[in-house]
Formats: C-alpha cells, structure tokens, sequence
C-alpha cells in the first residue's frame, strides 16, 4: 500500500535489525523501498540490500555534504548505474547550510566542489537516463541554475527526478515542478512548526507527490526523535491526507503509481 522512496538502511543504526525492520514494514503495509546510497565506498552495502530482497531497490550517488570520500566520475557513476535494480542517481545535490558552523566558516564559493560533483551525478543521469534523487538545503537558486545551465527543464533528453525531503517555499516547489520534477515530503510535515512546509503540501499535484522516511533520521510525530525505520511512512501518508481533505488511501495510491512511473526500472522484470 505505501512506499518509502528514501531511506537509509545500510546506516549501521538500522542494518543491524534489518530483520525486525522488515517485519514492521509488512505490519505497516509498507511493501516497497528505495535504498539510497550517499559514498561510493557505501555502494555495495546498498547495492546487497537491493539484490537481496524483492521489495527493495538502490540508487549510486555521493551526497553533497560528505566530504574525505572517494569523489565520483560520470564513469563511476554509469558503470554502477548499469547494475540490476539501481535505479536513480543520488543522492546529489547542494547543501550550504551552517556555513559558520558545520562548514567552519567557508563561503559558497568555497563550495565549488559541491557544485562540480551535481553537475558529475546531472551528466551522469542524463546519459543513463535514471532519475536524479536531489538533495537542497539553503541552496535552492543554486539548485535550479545548475539544472538550467544543464538543460534539466523537462525537454527530451532530461533525467528529471525528485527533490527529496523537500523543506523549502512553495516558490522552489513551483520552479522545481515546471522542470517535471517530482516533491517527497519526510516527517517533518508532521512536526507542529511546519505550518509553510504543509501549506506546500497541499499545493503539489497529486501526480507529482511522493513520501519517505529518511531514516534512520526524522522520525514523524508521535515517533518523534526516534529512529526512523520505513515503517513509519504512513505517518507522512496520513498527515498529507488530512492537510488536503483525502483519505489516506488516495497519497497511498497516488503516491505509490508516482514511485512507479518515476523510478520505471521497478517495473522491470
């Protein structure tokens, strides 16, 4: 019934219960997963979680913030990317929040490699023609430039994707939707203080909508400062669905026919 479009679970937190974690999910009626892979050195971690279930599928990308990792090619990322049930690229992206605290006071511009590893995973999309799993965070003009200058707008040619954990305005929202990407909502639509974030969420096409965990990280109310398991995305199903009047089988449907035409490599045999 619901999918969980992002999730972490070769993070050792969760790895270590994998069994258990399986179990809630089909207690929860939460039958399919995409594990998403943040270091090429992490890949194979992910890649065995995709082989080695059914219900479960991988992407290959090295997340914007983790620095002291092996830095990928266009190459590295397509031969991977060639592999059985991976099927995005990503996570990739720009994130330039605390500049004066996670990021020891460096300037954007000194983010320059941040900037040179999207336009690796952009390219590397396009030419494998698997969508792009898009990180942003205090980054989004810059997030929208890169994609323009590279011709991510929709056209023939274009990876599109989805803009995961998606925390931004309902400006960025539009902008990215009129480049035919998709909007993953976590459990932060859950939290009290996100009143911007769910007016968001009852604005985005039911077509072009999708949930997620991101665990083990943001758990949703009542879970709050849990572990997030995937279990747990009916939670972000339920919240959208009374932000928008629905029942909840309607972001489940939707959401769930989303995951398919967007990540179609599921579909395959």
């Amino acid at each position: 019934m619901f999918v969980d479009s992002h999730c972490h679970l070769s993070f050792p937190e969760l790895s270590a219960q994998l069994g258990d974690i399986r179990a809630a999910m089909q207690a929860a009626h939460v039958d399919r997963a995409l594990c998403i892979c943040t270091t090429l050195e992490e890949f194979p971690d992910v890649h065995a979680l995709a082989t080695g279930y059914a219900n479960f599928w991988c992407s290959v990308g090295v997340h914007p913030d983790n620095e002291g990792v092996a830095e990928p090619t266009v190459d590295d990322l397509l031969r991977r990317a060639q592999l059985p049930r991976v099927v995005a690229i990503g996570e990739t992206g720009l994130d330039y929040y605390g500049m004066d605290t996670r990021k020891g006071g460096r300037t954007v511009a000194d983010l320059e490699w941040q900037r040179q590893r999207f336009r690796t995973h952009i390219r590397a999309a396009q030419q494998s023609q698997l969508p792009l799993v898009i990180h942003t965070r205090s980054a989004s003009d810059d997030t929208l430039g890169i994609l323009d200058e590279l011709g991510e707008n929709g056209s023939v040619g274009s990876a599109g994707g989805v803009f995961h954990c998606f925390t931004e305005t309902q400006a960025v929202a539009d902008a990215a939707l009129e480049r035919g990407f998709y909007i993953s909502f976590s459990g932060i639509v859950t939290f009290k203080s996100a009143k911007d974030l769910q007016e968001v969420a009852t604005c985005v096409p039911l077509n072009r909508l999708l949930i997620e965990t991101d665990s083990p990280y943001l758990a949703p109310v009542p879970h709050r400062g849990k572990t997030n398991t995937p279990a747990l995305v009916p939670h972000v199903a339920h919240q959208i669905a009374a932000l928008r009047g629905v029942p909840v089988e309607v972001i489940a449907q939707a959401s769930s026919a989303n995951f398919e035409a967007l990540f179609a490599r599921t579909q395959e045999a």
